[in-house]
């Protein structure tokens, strides 16, 4: 027999057209909300049957009108989109926001949000480098959605990484690269694992070999080790993990006489704004980032459980893929 859904303060806040902050001001300190309003929201409270306290203990805290969004790296530009994304969605909501920065560090990521359990409403995970243990176990214990991350069972909003990742390689096929490196990122980074799975199994299918290469930070920093390990592999193209790590390998190449797309096509990920600024432009695979932020915020406000929204990528072609060369090996 199905477990009954419990009704939480979102359902209240969703029905009654009020922000969860007015829920729990109306129910915790009712002399701050229009006497209005105060009516309405009370009246729905008692038509779905919520009941404070048992709600609280329930979601092991209680709530406090914010949500916290769990970030590795919040000096890569790629997260700005999907940070604006949510701060959109919760200002809408009349949530708050609190940003927090794990810097790639999966112990780091585990201990700042346990920390906060307790003090917000729930978690926005993106990119998150916890293993999917981890995470079901925290799923258990306080509302969780992810973004840039899929794990059944949990809400999850991400762009296309399969289909995308399939159109690399078709782009390379054409332009005549049969033989391919790929820049993987972070060992504990889904997205690296979702992306050389669809390179390999494409590159298969058309005749291209394609070697893993790394894994590497996705930074600039690590261009120069990534450029010398796509050399010594005798690749005539390379897909980086993002477009922060393809800028720096393009950079490391240009720093020693090797052009780009002569010498070496590089193609990146995210299609961040420094990707169209760079020299030569980068070729990369981009999507709709901000939407997804916001939809996964909104799954996470309405108390979505198990949902899964898969948004498009697009491969955006410029100036830094190019023919393939004579192989170098």
């Amino acid at each position: 027999m199905p477990t009954p859904h419990r009704v939480t303060i979102y359902d209240v806040a969703r029905l009654s057209r009020v922000s969860p902050a007015t829920v729990s001001r109306s129910l915790s300190q009712p002399d701050k909300v229009h006497p209005q309003t105060l009516e309405h929201v009370l009246g729905v409270v008692e038509r779905l049957g919520y009941r404070r306290g048992a709600s609280a203990r329930s979601a092991g805290a209680r709530h406090s009108g914010t949500i916290a969004m769990v970030v590795p790296d919040i000096a890569n530009p790629y997260y700005s989109e999907a940070i604006r994304g949510a701060e959109k969605r919760t200002q809408s909501a009349g949530v708050g926001l609190l940003l927090v920065n794990t810097e790639e560090d999966p112990v780091r990521e585990q201990a700042n949000i346990e920390r906060l359990i307790g003090r917000v409403d729930g978690f926005v995970l993106t990119s998150s480098r916890l293993p999917d243990e981890a995470i079901r176990s925290l799923s258990t214990r306080t509302r969780v959605v992810l973004l840039n991350r899929h794990i059944p069972g949990i809400s999850c909003a991400l762009v296309d990484q399969d289909q995308g990742s399939r159109h690399i390689i078709a782009h390379l096929t054409a332009l005549g690269h049969t033989r391919v490196a790929y820049a993987g990122g972070p060992s504990s980074s889904w997205a690296r694992h979702q992306r050389w799975a669809a390179l390999s199994d494409h590159a298969q299918a058309n005749g291209v070999e394609i070697r893993q290469l790394g894994p590497f930070r996705p930074s600039m920093e690590d261009g120069p080790t990534a450029a010398e390990e796509v050399l010594r592999a005798g690749a005539t193209a390379v897909v980086a993990h993002n477009d922060l790590l393809a800028i720096g390998i393009i950079q490391h190449l240009q720093g020693n006489d090797l052009a780009v797309p002569a010498d070496l096509s590089v193609v990146g990920y995210d299609d961040m704004f420094v990707s169209r600024f760079c020299t030569p432009p980068l070729t990369t695979l981009g999507g709709q980032y901000e939407a997804a932020a916001h939809h996964g915020v909104e799954m996470l406000v309405e108390g979505r459980r198990n949902q899964l929204m898969v948004l498009p990528s697009s491969l955006a072609i410029r100036d830094s893929t190019g023919p393939a060369p004579a192989p170098r090996w």
